[in-house]
């Protein structure tokens, strides 16, 4: 499949990027680097990848086997929390693993502060066995340094991840810069309506991470979602993905199969009726997160803790509210 059949979206930066992109979360190692690899060599042009993942060697290896040049890739990575006070460190770090001298977007993956205390690089914890979490850190810190390396070049845009309304609003009071992007989790079960609006009316490109559930979701054998996958005779992932892709959202799928690796480059147009059909799933008693890591924060998401937060335990930081 040529890369020019893949529909591209626009940055508040000028920058084209690649509406379908892969995703490196949770790819093995010695798999990753063959499912870049096929991924360029079917027509993507677009990885999203990440410090925490451990993987970046893999990655940029399997950029260098494909022979797809690196100006024609748009490549993102993200800063882990336990570098929220050395974010240039974090970035040099990537940029050595991928093999590039900069990246196309560089996200804060999370919006809170590990602190590191010789437990773990990744994940320092407490005594408890809790992650060593910083709350006093202040989160327009680390953005000064996303701007830093912005303006000596090593990226190109600079974006957020996981952050829910109340973070970005706390954010743009100090920001020079306006977040390029917003990766967060994205699919009917989780469609974040709310969110998708007030990143899209201030100029920040949302993008999905989970666009397809994950393996063990209920989604794909959703009634609604199949009678629309039979109707155009695709694959529920295609019809997911078209889904997405339809709002002006850059879809993250994550496969090292690859037969799924090249269909998930595919969308159709689905009507409204459709989109409206997979827009109210939610609502109708779905609404389910695949990934809500035990942060004890709701980062401003509604439903991080279940529905309306109903299930958010003692002491946890609930920014969005509870019902």
């Amino acid at each position: 499949m040529a890369a020019t059949s893949v529909p591209s979206f626009k940055l508040n930066t000028g920058a084209t990027i690649p509406a379908i992109g892969l995703g490196t979360w949770q790819a093995k190692p010695g798999e990753v680097r063959a499912a870049v690899a096929h991924a360029l060599k079917s027509g993507y042009r677009h990885i999203d990848g990440a410090l925490c993942y451990q993987n970046e060697k893999e990655v940029g290896e399997g950029i260098k086997d494909s022979g797809i040049p690196r100006s024609e890739i748009f490549l993102t990575s993200k800063v882990w929390s336990s570098y929220h006070d050395r974010v240039e460190e974090c970035l040099d770090q990537t940029l050595s693993d991928l093999g590039t001298d900069y990246l196309d977007l560089y996200l804060i993956h999370w919006p809170v502060r590990l602190a590191p205390n010789g437990t773990h690089k990744l994940f320092p914890v407490k005594e408890d066995g809790s992650r060593n979490i910083d709350w006093e850190w202040d989160q327009s810190k680390t953005w000064e340094q996303m701007e830093s390396v912005l303006s000596k070049g090593k990226v190109k845009a600079i974006g957020i991840s996981n952050a829910g309304i109340p973070i970005i609003e706390k954010l743009l009071k100090t920001a020079k810069i306006v977040p390029a992007a917003n990766q967060i989790e994205l699919h009917p079960y989780n469609p974040e309506h709310e969110l998708i609006k007030y990143c899209q009316d201030k100029g920040i490109l949302v993008q999905a991470y989970s666009p397809l559930g994950s393996t063990s979701s209920p989604l794909h054998k959703d009634e609604t979602l199949t009678s629309i996958s039979e109707k155009h005779n695709e694959s529920t992932a295609t019809i997911l993905l078209s889904y997405l892709v339809s709002k002006n959202i850059v879809v993250l799928p994550k496969s090292v199969t690859p037969s799924r690796i090249e269909s998930n480059l595919k969308t159709i147009k689905l009507d409204d009726s459709e989109i409206k059909q997979l827009d109210d799933l939610a609502e109708s008693g779905k609404q389910t997160r695949v990934n809500s890591p035990p942060w004890g924060s709701d980062f401003g998401f509604p439903h991080w803790y279940g529905p309306n937060n109903k299930n958010a335990p003692e002491g946890a930081r609930i920014l969005y509210g509870k019902n």
